[in-house]
């Protein structure tokens, strides 16, 4: 039994510029999700009183410089923040749209 070729359209071109971008875009989208959780985290930790003033600080000058960290490389490829929103079907949206 043989198989049917292919058509040009079905094939699967890869394009090395599209493989990065959307490699980036999938870490981007983890490392948001991960972010967004953290940051969660840590508004319930004020908001209970957990954290010195120190602490408080820090966290929030860290999720600062990764917000910006990640808006960098979303220019750098050129991705808005809600092209990180992955569909899931029937599930919705990966993350809570603002």
């Amino acid at each position: 039994m043989t198989t049917p070729r292919k058509s040009r359209q079905n094939r699967l071109e890869l394009d090395p510029d599209t493989v990065e971008r959307d490699l980036v875009k999938l870490v981007l989208t983890v490392v948001e999700l991960l972010r967004q959780l953290m940051e969660r985290q840590a508004v319930r930790r004020f908001d209970t009183g957990e954290l010195s003033e120190d602490q408080e600080e820090r966290i929030g000058l860290t999720l600062m410089l990764l917000d910006d960290r990640m808006a960098e490389l979303r220019d750098r490829y050129g991705l808005r923040p809600e092209d990180l929103n992955l569909d899931l079907g029937p599930l919705g949206p990966l993350l809570p749209r603002e």
